[in-house]
């Protein structure tokens, strides 16, 4: 059965190797991205759009986990450009500031598949979720919850550097300060972003392993696999009907020993038991013992009686090997008693008497006949 599971196992690994290429899995400081952006923020909806543009600058840390799956964080800062426009400035250099984490997911291999080669260009959705800081000359500064979703078209130059463009929106979800104080995505409390990202990829990305033909290996192992299974299923069959045959022993037995023996008169008889035996075996079983223990039980309880163990054999074989077989049969029962249960020998008279005849079921005649006497 072992042979089974481990040979089935084999297949399986094969038959997985050869219907695709293998995607070899980075170690953990593989696949890492390091980013300089830079661009343009405006708000979305409420405000002039080209009116209240301004640059934006920021940096990215990222890790492609799955040749679908990143993870990585970011951070964003507004440059102060509200004076160009008449407003009134704010205390420092930014407008506002943005710090979140982010995760994306690769449309290309999604869509068109993964393949073994770097693809020259992809396309990731984002989306991020973060902590938004403004920046005003009267009041106090706001800050809120802000998530963003959006866009990397990704453009490989070389194998380690890349540009990417990336349109995206955020939003204050929490509106604080804006003067809309519901909270949810609204697109007056959102801010268009578009911009460059100037990255440098650490580690050679996901790479396949290409496996070779194996459907000569697979169809032997195939066929050793069907061979150890009519194997097993063999041993299976010849074990249910062992089994059986078993039982229908058991039950003979259980019916021979429940049916009350004659007792013969002239001769004292209080009882008798069967002490049977395999083919060949003048063994004594474990499921023989418990008539050894009654004959010895009663024997400890009459200490005037005696026993006479007449041993036989079944006409399978030999008539000189049967003979002393029967005989064999007989002395096993009386050293069983003698030793194990310290039954004095002069009390036991064990004798082989060859073939019998006693029994129609052929089987049953491999058996010692102990003959209780009372006297």
């Amino acid at each position: 059965m072992k042979r089974l599971i481990l040979a089935s196992a084999l297949v399986g690994c094969i038959m997985g190797a050869s219907a695709q290429d293998l995607i070899e899995r980075p170690t953990f400081g593989d696949n890492w991205q390091l980013g300089l952006d830079g661009g343009i923020t405006t708000p979305l909806k409420g405000h002039s759009f080209f009116g209240n543009m301004r640059p934006t600058v920021g940096l990215h840390l990222g890790k492609q986990l799955t040749p679908l799956f990143g993870l990585g964080i970011e951070g964003v800062a507004g440059i102060n450009t509200s004076t160009v426009n008449g407003g009134r400035s704010s205390k420092t250099a930014f407008d506002d500031t943005y710090l979140g984490a982010y995760g994306t997911f690769n449309l290309t291999n999604a869509f068109c598949g993964f393949r073994c080669e770097p693809r020259p260009f992809t396309i990731d959705a984002v989306v991020g979720i973060g902590w938004m800081h403004d920046y005003v000359s009267y009041g106090s500064d706001h800050s809120n919850i802000g998530a963003k979703a959006g866009l990397n078209f990704n453009f490989a130059v070389t194998d380690h550097f890349g540009i990417s463009l990336k349109p995206s929106v955020l939003w204050n979800v929490t509106g604080n300060g804006t003067g809309h104080d519901d909270q949810g995505l609204d697109l007056k409390r959102a801010n268009f972003n578009l911009t460059v990202g100037l990255n440098y990829n650490f580690g050679p990305g996901f790479e396949c392993v290409n496996c070779p033909d194996n459907s000569a290996e697979l169809s032997e192992l195939n066929g050793r696999v069907n061979a150890l299974r009519a194997e097993v299923d063999g041993r299976d069959a010849a074990l249910a009907a062992a089994d059986a045959k078993n039982a229908e022993l058991t039950a003979a037995l259980a019916a021979a020993n429940a049916k009350p023996a004659k007792v013969i008169k002239e001769n004292n008889l209080e009882s008798v038991r069967y002490v049977f035996f395999k083919i060949g075996s003048s063994v004594i079983t474990a499921d023989q013992q418990p008539n050894i223990e009654m004959i010895a039980a009663y024997l400890n309880n009459h200490p005037k009686a005696s026993v006479q163990v007449r041993g036989y054999a079944s006409a399978d074989g030999p008539a000189d090997v049967n003979e002393r077989l029967a005989k064999a049969r007989a002395e096993s029962v009386k050293n069983a008693l003698i030793k194990r249960y310290k039954i004095d020998p002069k009390r036991i008279n064990a004798e082989g008497e060859g073939i019998g005849h006693m029994f129609s079921e052929e089987s049953w005649n491999r058996v010692s006949i102990c003959t209780l006497d009372a006297d």
